[in-house]
């Protein structure tokens, strides 16, 4: 290549550009262009061309005499047609990129891909940015510069490019599909609710490598808030093993609900997988219908025997409090698991360090029982202003605590 690049380009600079040989004839149109597959910044190796017979042609980018004015390249090297390239190794670009679908994570929205933005580096081009503005959509159909002139005599305004570092960037890969998302570390930062969003509007094909990507955690947060009927579909895409995991990392009262509604055989195979202990609390919970007390309730809840300071309540609390539903109360139980009392957040932080739970706990309680109809539990939270409710047997044997979250997505799904 003999000529100096310009400082930068678009892909929308390139797209159906003729395409020349030596001697100035047209031979063919450029159709797409050709990336490694490295970080933080892919450089561009070659060029799909196609003539107009309608073949396509790889040119390697040593192998192009010229790209400005116009792009040259020797007749020869398109008498070997499309040579194969390694899908591990490139990146088709157009194929690839173009068009597909972001997860912005400034605006934690999906967006799409209209332009790419290309950097001279020495003698070689390196795609630095993805476009997913209004100006990039008007530059790839022509129309930049009349928008410009419109926006300049109208209101004095410019409207400006709106880029996505492609360090920030990275293709996911399932099946045939290659979509884009933003790389997993920043796919962790999304609240797990902006992130089901994001997904609920996705394909489904899409959707699945968005969250092939997610860590464990990630996932298991995503998929509270998703909807149950596409929780069913990803967690069945997945192997059992991390199905196991994200099971585990999920609330008690979500994960048995998601495992109510898979076929008995997958269900038990990622309990299988679990941690012994988690599994067992989660089958007794499996043996509650969904409309009852039982269904709505988790057994990841704090309960300590009364002779347990407040100091030392406080200390479990804090560092038990990542494993636990229910937050907002301790419970009070005898060496049997009789519930005797509650005590709340508030009178274990107002309270005296070296004071009995058995002192300053509650003994007004108001429980259900597990096979209580849901429809009792939503009253009684509404009556009461709880924000959550014990759930024992006959015996108060205290079984598990129904969080507000839980009685919430029953009353209004949506807001759930």
């Amino acid at each position: 290549m003999d000529q100096i690049l310009k400082d930068f380009y678009f892909f929308s600079d390139f797209v159906n550009r003729p395409v020349f040989g030596p001697s100035g004839r047209r031979i063919a149109r450029l159709f797409d262009l050709v990336a490694e597959r490295a970080e933080p910044y892919p450089m561009i190796i070659g060029l799909v061309v196609r003539t107009q017979g309608g073949n396509r042609h790889f040119v390697s980018w040593d192998r192009i005499s010229r790209m400005e004015p116009q792009i040259t390249v020797s007749e020869e090297d398109l008498s070997a047609g499309l040579a194969p390239l390694s899908s591990k190794d490139i990146v088709l670009l157009k194929e690839a990129v173009m068009d597909k679908q972001i997860v912005d994570t400034f605006g934690a929205k999906v967006v799409r891909v209209n332009d790419l933005h290309f950097l001279r580096m020495n003698d070689h081009l390196r795609l630095v940015h993805v476009d997913v503005g209004f100006r990039g959509l008007m530059r790839r159909v022509g129309g930049e510069r009349i928008m410009d002139r419109v926006l300049q005599w109208l209101f004095s305004y410019t409207l400006p490019n709106q880029f996505i570092s492609w360090k920030y960037v990275q293709l996911l890969s399932g099946s045939d599909l290659l979509q884009l998302s933003v790389s997993q570390k920043k796919l962790s930062h999304l609240h797990p609710a902006d992130l089901a969003d994001i997904m609920e509007d996705l394909s489904a094909r899409e959707r699945s490598a968005v969250f092939h990507a997610l860590d464990p955690e990630t996932a298991a947060d995503t998929l509270e808030e998703i909807d149950p009927k596409i929780q069913k579909s990803l967690i069945e895409e997945i192997s059992v093993e991390k199905a196991s995991d994200i099971m585990e990392e999920m609330s008690q009262d979500d994960a048995a609900d998601l495992l109510g509604d898979l076929p008995e055989g997958k269900a038990e195979e990622i309990l299988e997988g679990m941690e012994k202990e988690k599994a067992e609390d989660l089958r007794e919970l499996l043996e509650h219908p969904d409309e009852t007390a039982g269904g709505l309730m988790t057994t990841e809840f704090l309960s300590l025997n009364p002779e347990v300071t407040v100091e030392a309540a406080l200390a479990r609390l804090k560092a038990e409090a990542s494993d636990l539903d229910i937050l907002d109360y301790i419970y009070v139980v005898d060496p049997e698991g009789v519930l005797l009392g509650v005590v709340s957040i508030r009178d274990l932080l107002t309270s005296q360090a070296q004071r009995r739970l058995s002192e300053i706990q509650s003994q007004r309680l108001v429980t259900v029982k597990p096979e209580d109809d849901q429809k009792e539990v939503v009253d009684i939270f509404a009556k009461y202003g709880f924000r959550a409710l014990p759930v024992v047997d006959e015996e108060n044997h205290l079984k598990g605590v129904i969080g507000f979250q839980s009685v919430l997505e029953v009353v209004a799904p949506e807001a759930g």
